[in-house]
């Protein structure tokens, strides 16, 4: 049987003061539902829009609650807080989302270091260690999902060569993702991951893929906020260890046009450019 709706439901979620942990944020918000965000951006970054503030004064605007949390998902002890704080506040814990994400397309000899250990740090190790966290309270949910944002695992040559670093620190989220869910499987814990046909208009696809040309061509947050959300509504146990595509999600929920979800109102989708990992 599926959730209906998210009304009451309770998602902690990493990163989200802006782009698409804001926008499925939101879409939560619209039911009605509980939304920890654990985020650095306590202050206005000078480049990029948005706090875990301001991000919560949009939820509860959207008609959600919101606890923002200023933490690092780097670190343990932040993990952990955030984890009591929203079982604090909350009651429980339904659902996990794994947004905070660092992105470097550097080649393998020019990426520095110091930025190989962030990614891995964020991507993998955060992805990992929220998700475990959270998993002895997710076990009393009645419909617990955790959902990361990454890609599905294509070990193509095209991928695995075009920027050694972020590939591997992509794919260990899913493969994290999918860890969690055959291990706890039998808890009834849904684990997937989702991840765009599209790039999306977001700062990160501004800053570190191709500027202004690049959001032209991409699709909004939404499109992945409405899958998100067909996505957490689910049963836990029949819908779980998959690498789900954004608009395959869309289009089983019935959704045929795409064209209200295009950056710039008009552009066909073959002109939409295609994201990285597909």
């Amino acid at each position: 049987m599926t959730a209906q709706t998210l009304t009451g439901k309770t998602i902690l979620m990493s990163g989200g003061s802006r782009g698409i942990g804001l926008a499925i944020a939101l879409r939560a918000a619209r039911d009605g539902a509980n939304i920890a965000l654990m985020a650095k951006t306590d202050t206005p970054h000078p480049k990029l829009e948005g706090t875990v503030h301001s991000a919560a004064e949009a939820i509860e605007a959207a008609g959600g609650r919101a606890l923002p949390i200023v933490g690092d998902v780097r670190n343990d002890d932040d993990i952990t807080e955030a984890v009591m704080k929203t079982q604090g506040e909350f009651g429980g814990i339904d659902i996990v989302i794994n947004n905070a994400s660092v992105i470097d397309l550097s080649s393998s000899l020019d990426l520095a270091a110091k930025k190989y250990d962030l990614m891995q740090d964020v991507n993998v190790r955060g992805t990992f260690m929220l998700s475990r966290a959270a998993v002895p309270i997710l076990k009393d949910a009645p419909n617990p999902h955790i959902l990361s944002l990454s890609p599905p695992l294509n070990i193509t040559p095209r991928w695995l060569g075009a920027h050694t670093g972020y590939t591997m620190a992509k794919y260990g989220m899913t493969l994290a993702t999918l860890g969690f869910a055959a291990e706890f499987a039998d808890d009834g814990i849904a684990a997937n991951t989702l991840w765009p046909e599209t790039t999306i208009a977001t700062a990160a696809v501004q800053f570190a893929l191709g500027g202004d040309r690049m959001m032209k061509v991409s699709r909004t947050p939404e499109v992945y906020a409405d899958a998100a959300y067909e996505v957490l509504i689910k049963p836990a146990r029949e819908y779980t260890g998959q690498t789900l595509i954004v608009e395959d999600v869309l289009r089983d929920a019935g959704v045929t046009d795409f064209s209200g979800y295009a950056a710039v109102p008009g552009t066909p989708d073959s002109e939409l450019f295609p994201d990285i990992f597909l």
